[in-house]
């Protein structure tokens, strides 16, 4: 058997070597952190005079999607949020709740009605599962967009068991594939808006700045072409949204589907302008090992006295996005569909690269505790460059919120408020991505972390 080797160089534009980012905004009070657009309302009950649309947010219950459902419902349009609920039975499973209470879908959304005057309908269904009932709702509601946040969306979770693993790949890739199915089967053309991750293009090898979804490549011979970013997963999550990328990539080509794939950064803050409207509406924040995102759990760690949790030497490079601009690129992605028989388009969802022990600094300075290097429960580079392009959301006016002390705050109250829900032996990490991770962290102690409540 004969295998023909293709060795494709990359190639990078002029100005690959630059931030590629817009001018960011920073917050300067309280009040303008929150505000995520000053345009008044259009007549037809939807913000920026855009037309009003029928959106079903998958995965609407969780840390995201949320969020997301209020701002795109308070934006004027009709919002049906569907979810199983399976972040908070995993919440059960880890003996570790949110740190803020969240309410049952029913008592979030009757207070959404009783604040804002809008209706949104919750539905609970298993996207990965219930395949006729998805098909059903999308015949029913006739949606113009469906968000897709539906997946189990923690890397180190996803490292946990050998059972968590498969559950992650059986949960996230047989969402995406039923959810491609179902809108062709219901013969409704629907734009599809994934949320993704910075992770699928791996940290630091494209050889300089890393472009939205698409990279220029020579190959053998000198022909030139532009191919889907080659995946390089750091996790068994992120494997799943690079093989989310390969589905959506073969059912624009093969059925036409109208897809938007958001690879989104890590996302840090809490509440956004809707949320804070009423306690009942508050999202969900987690601080433990496996879900609590990295500046969120240094925001906690801090307000609580804890030393910061630096995984390695820190020399991580991430990029960072705030809740609130999530809500805010979702809609921007529904509002900027691609044509039919357009391929699948792609936007780096991310304000700014930070490096970990850099943002550590930042909160450690603000909340004066210690930073306490541990080992790195997780198999990747010690140190690593991130340049990212997101040149297509600040075209389309995203106005980024950048990593600021001012916005430090608005965690830190929520934090101070809810600390007494905290359980300090949930901190310290408690996924290890082999043995050799497992081994080299065998000495942390769950039960020696202290907390100032």
């Amino acid at each position: 058997m004969k295998f023909l080797l293709l060795i494709a160089t990359l190639t990078t534009p002029t100005a690959a070597f630059t931030t590629g980012f817009a001018s960011p905004r920073t917050a300067q009070s309280p009040l303008q952190k929150f505000q995520l657009n000053a345009e008044s309302v259009a007549s037809d009950g939807v913000a920026n005079g855009t037309d009003k649309k029928k959106i079903i947010v998958l995965g609407g219950d969780g840390f995201c999607g949320w969020p997301t459902s209020l701002y795109l419902s308070d934006q004027g349009h009709d919002v049906v949020v569907v979810d199983n609920l399976s972040r908070r039975n995993i919440d059960t499973e880890l003996g570790c709740d949110s740190l803020t209470p969240i309410q049952p879908p029913d008592v979030r959304v009757q207070a959404w009605k009783e604040v804002s005057g809008k209706d949104m309908k919750f539905v609970n269904l298993d996207v990965a599962k219930e395949y006729d009932l998805l098909v059903q709702l999308i015949k029913e509601e006739k949606p113009d967009s469906i968000v897709h946040f539906a997946e189990q969306r923690a890397a180190p979770y996803s490292m946990k068991t050998s059972k968590t693993k498969r559950y992650t790949v059986d949960n996230n890739v047989s969402g995406s594939n039923n959810l491609c199915c179902a809108v062709i089967d219901s013969e409704v053309d629907a734009h599809i808006v994934h949320l993704g991750t910075m992770g699928v293009y791996g940290y630091g090898t494209s050889g300089g700045e890393i472009p939205e979804g698409y990279i220029d490549v020579i190959l053998p011979g000198g022909r030139e072409a532009n191919i889907l970013h080659p995946a390089y997963p750091g996790s068994v999550y992120h494997a799943t949204k690079c093989l989310d990328a390969l589905l959506f990539q073969f059912y624009q080509k093969n059925d036409q589907l109208r897809v938007t794939d958001l690879h989104q950064g890590i996302v840090w803050g809490t509440n956004t302008p809707q949320t804070i409207k009423d306690e009942r509406l508050i999202n969900r924040f987690d601080y433990d090992g496996d879900y609590g995102t990295v500046l969120n759990r240094f925001l906690m760690q801090g307000a609580m006295g804890v030393p910061l949790t630096v995984y390695g030497t820190g020399g991580q490079t991430r990029g960072f996005i705030h809740i609130t601009d999530t809500a805010r690129c979702i809609e921007i992605a529904i509002n900027n569909p691609p044509a039919e028989g357009e391929r699948v388009e792609i936007f780096n969802q991310i304000a700014e690269t930070r490096r970990v022990r850099d943002v550590a600094k930042l909160v450690a300075d603000q909340t004066n505790v210690e930073v306490n290097m541990l080992p790195n429960p997780r198999q990747e580079a010690a140190e690593n460059e991130l340049d990212v392009s997101n040149r297509k959301f600040c075209s389309l006016g995203l106005d980024p919120i950048t990593l600021d002390a001012a916005l430090f705050d608005e965690v830190t109250e929520v934090v101070n408020k809810y600390k007494h829900r905290c359980d300090p032996t949930k901190i310290l990490p408690a996924s290890f991505w082999n043995k050799k991770r497992a081994e080299e962290c065998a000495t942390l102690d769950p039960s020696s972390v202290k907390v100032n409540v």
